[in-house]
């Protein structure tokens, strides 16, 4: 580990020695290497926790869309309100109010069954879509828990949108 070499000089009293220290750094390099080794191992084992949107592939020959237009009954619109409130509706700009937006919460599978029963009563269910519109005042959490339902109830269509100015007007009446 460490040891000390005396020596005498000459032509000094030999009863002073200069005394060298020299020190074996191949433990301290052992310890670095098994410390190295420790920090990469547990560093590797944790996996980032991500969600799987389910984007669209890019496609090289990209067909002409038809523009199919999104009947009421063919959506269900989901608005993320503040204080982890959530509201629903298949309504059109006319016909909305604070008596057709109602509200859930995300306990159990309501907003599954949401969307099951909105499914089920589709004309179209080809085209059936699901919204789902943050207002300004929703969290993060509750934009994933919406995902999560979404992807329980096994359907492939929904897009997120910003809430427009006739359904902000009837959500801040029914906040108030």
């Amino acid at each position: 580990m460490a040891e000390m070499i005396t020596q005498e000089e000459k032509g000094k009293k030999p009863s002073r020695r200069l005394k060298t220290i020299k020190v074996d750094m191949t433990p301290m390099v052992d310890l670095n290497f098994l410390l190295l080794m420790f920090f990469m191992f547990t560093a590797s084992f944790t996996k980032p926790n991500v969600m799987d949107l389910g984007l669209p592939g890019k496609d090289p020959n990209p067909k002409p869309i038809n523009n199919v237009v999104i009947d009421e009954k063919n959506q269900v619109t989901f608005i993320l309100g503040k204080n982890d409130r959530i509201f629903y509706h298949q309504s059109t700009a006319d016909a909305l109010n604070t008596k057709n937006l109602k509200e859930t919460d995300f306990s159990g599978v309501k907003i599954s069954k949401i969307i099951s029963e909105a499914y089920d009563k589709a004309p179209i269910k080809e085209n059936f879509t699901i919204i789902i519109k943050p207002t300004d005042d929703a969290n993060y959490k509750n934009f994933v828990d919406i995902l999560d339902n979404v992807a329980i109830s096994k359907k492939e269509r929904y897009g997120v949108t910003d809430i427009k100015p006739w359904e902000q007007k009837v959500y801040d009446n029914v906040t108030k």
